[in-house]
């Protein structure tokens, strides 16, 4: 095959990667902003049930599925049932795809157009899929992890209608923690695997020729990714997990982190601010 007609090749396998990507964070979005949308008009009809406004007004009648979501924002309504454990995993880990998938994108591409190299010069590789749903399942993880730090967070009575603290102590405190966490030798050490894809790749042995490297390979940029994010995820409970321009700046903040070449600049410029404002709201005296 010529170069020219490789180039035009790997071309095409980059761009139905692109593609898939965007239609994978498009239908993210899309649900998140439904959700976002439901809990924010009251009386609008969704499922089995009708979506109550999730501010100003009694959250015992707030059902968004059959699922009474004022015992899943607000305790004191009732315990938790599976029903509800289930909807807010969803919510997170749908969450997390719409708010991470842009930021593989760079290394998935790579991937994508090596894979097509490798198999045209008869040396192929494990499926860019199964990368990414490494990646994916590690998120996933999270959201596990997140689903239980809401529930905690809601038994304490601690989140508001709009799924954010309630206290502004811990809100700062949390901001306090997240600031500071952008500082860490951790962030930069997993900040730069991120920031570098051929330089991963090369410390983690390349790419693998079967599904199960692959995946592997996919969790440990995953792990990478979750090191470098976490504390930014964080800081969802602090200006609500359903508030979408919220969700949308800490988005933008990890994908400039991830793709502005100013190494640790935007993390430390981020997590000072971070620092000031949680100071302010745990002492609003000063």
């Amino acid at each position: 095959m010529g170069d020219t007609a490789l180039e035009a090749v790997l071309r095409r396998d980059r761009a139905v990667v692109m593609t898939a990507l965007v239609v994978i964070a498009l239908l993210a979005w899309t649900y998140v902003l439904w959700l976002a949308v439901d809990m924010a008009m009251p009386g609008v009809p969704v499922a089995d049930g009708a979506a109550g406004g999730m501010a100003g007004m009694d959250m015992s009648n707030t059902d968004i599925g059959g699922m009474d979501m004022g015992a899943a924002v607000a305790p004191g309504f009732r315990t938790w049932a599976s029903a509800d454990f289930v909807f807010i995993f969803t919510m997170w880990a749908v969450m997390m795809v719409g708010m991470m998938t842009p930021s593989i994108a760079p290394m998935l591409l790579l991937y994508a157009g090596v894979g097509r190299k490798a198999r045209v010069d008869g040396q192929p590789i494990a499926s860019t899929a199964w990368f990414f749903a490494g990646y994916l399942i590690v998120w996933i993880v999270f959201s596990i992890a997140a689903t239980g730090a809401q529930w905690l967070l809601a038994r304490f009575a601690l989140l508001d209608p709009a799924m954010a603290t309630n206290s502004a102590t811990l809100g700062g405190l949390v901001l306090i923690a997240a600031g500071l966490y952008q500082w860490t030798p951790v962030k930069g050490v997993c900040l730069r695997q991120c920031q570098a894809p051929i330089a991963f790749l090369a410390s983690h042995g390349g790419f693998r020729t079967t599904p199960p490297g692959a995946l592997r390979l996919g969790i440990g940029h995953g792990a990478y990714c979750l090191g470098c994010c976490w504390a930014l995820m964080a800081l969802l409970f602090v200006g609500g997990v359903m508030n979408v321009l919220w969700i949308a700046g800490i988005a933008i903040l990890v994908l400039l982190e991830k793709m502005v070449p100013a190494g640790q600049l935007i993390p430390r410029i981020s997590g000072a601010l971070m620092v000031a404002i949680g100071v302010w709201l745990v002492f609003p005296a000063l």
